[in-house]
């Protein structure tokens, strides 16, 4: 995955605003109660009923303040510099209801689930919203003091709150991202087998095609077949690979799965062996030593020269097992070729689970793939 840098500026709202619930509603009914008799019962309030008004204005932005977050706080802010030029007109009295401490809701709201753009512009609104509200209320130093360390206590609430949240979404997404992956290599090696499958059996086709028309059509029956499987696999893969699809996940295939891969013909025939005690390995080392097999059944089907037979054999030697997969083929005069990306991904993967891997040409012709394995997947 690409990720494109951005500014600030242009930074995007985090996706993980909640949508509205019941917390929210009895947060609003909470507050509304609050103001309704504030409004009524505390002595001292210079134009009671606008004051109150006012305040009431809140809810509905409080009700939002996740979803709209810069059009929140500057509604909630903008009452409260109401408030405070009305304040200034008044001369006297007091207009604030303690209730209106809301409007600090909608500030952590701004910074929490606001676009850079969001932030900086709403910032920038509260910060004048402050400094008319002190100069209204004849603020000392230590009001200042004190308002000052109340907002930066809330920005910085809200500034780890979302870094959390992030870290979890970068975590979340990197987690996606090695299953897509793994998911790409079983692709791989899933369709690469049966591609060569059916690459075999086409050649063998043509062969026989002219002089025995019944085998070419058993031929046909069983590249259509094998095709069948292959698309069946790959969509399911597919399946996976997509968000917005729920997907029912089957058990990955493992050595109990092995015998499978036989056949007696066309060229080159497929013998599986199996120790008995192979049934209870750790998941990971199951699968691994399938897709092992698999993996390199493919290579000695497609690059193996002149290949009659491909052996598997899995065996257990005390805490390890060992898959043998070896073909007898020609090998090509000259330095051995280096390895290709089949290759790799098998020995990568062998060294993840704690593994050893080797391949090379056999001394008696052929070529032979060998990985041994711990029995437990190591932590």
């Amino acid at each position: 995955m690409v990720t494109v840098p951005r500014s600030v500026w242009h930074e995007p709202r985090p996706a993980d605003a909640p949508p509205v619930g019941r917390p929210d509603w009895l947060l609003v009914g909470v507050f509304a109660a609050g103001v309704l008799v504030e409004g009524a019962a505390r002595p001292g309030v210079t134009w009671r009923p606008l004051v109150t008004v006012l305040a009431l204005a809140l809810v509905p932005a409080l009700l939002r303040r996740r979803h709209r977050p810069l059009v929140t706080a500057l509604v909630g802010w903008g009452v409260a510099g109401v408030l405070s030029v009305l304040q200034v007109a008044a001369h006297d009295g007091d207009l604030g209801l303690y209730s209106m401490a809301a409007v600090l809701v909608l500030l952590y709201s701004l910074l929490r689930w606001g676009s850079g753009r969001e932030v900086v512009v709403g910032t920038a609104f509260v910060a004048v919203v402050v400094a008319l509200g002190m100069y209204a209320g004849s603020a000392g130093w230590a009001d200042i003091f004190g308002g000052t360390v109340l907002l930066l206590l809330v920005i910085a609430l809200a500034a780890v709150f979302r870094y959390r949240a992030d870290l979890w979404l970068r975590q979340q997404r990197e987690i996606r991202n090695q299953e897509r992956v793994a998911l790409a290599r079983e692709l791989h090696d899933t369709v690469a087998h049966h591609v060569s499958a059916i690459a075999v059996q086409a050649q063998a086709g043509g062969v026989v095609a002219g002089t025995q028309p019944e085998r070419a059509a058993e031929i046909l029956a069983a590249i259509e077949s094998e095709a069948s499987r292959t698309l069946a696999a790959m969509r399911s893969m597919v399946r996976v690979l997509r968000e917005e699809e729920a997907v029912a996940y089957a058990p990955q295939p493992g050595v109990a799965d092995l015998p499978a891969l036989a056949r007696a013909d066309p060229t080159p025939a497929v013998e599986v062996s199996v120790d008995g005690s192979l049934s209870r390995l750790a998941p990971p080392v199951d699968a691994a030593l399938y897709r092992l097999a698999q993996e390199a059944l493919t290579n000695a089907v497609r690059h193996a020269r002149s290949a009659t037979r491909v052996g598997i054999d899995v065996r257990r030697e005390g805490d390890a097992v060992t898959l043998r997969v070896s073909d007898d083929g020609r090998a090509e005069p000259g330095p051995a070729p280096k390895p290709g990306f089949g290759l790799l991904g098998m020995a990568e993967r062998v060294q993840l689970l704690g593994g050893s891997f080797s391949a090379g040409p056999r001394p008696e012709g052929g070529w032979v793939v060998e990985a041994v394995l711990p029995v437990e997947a190591p932590a």
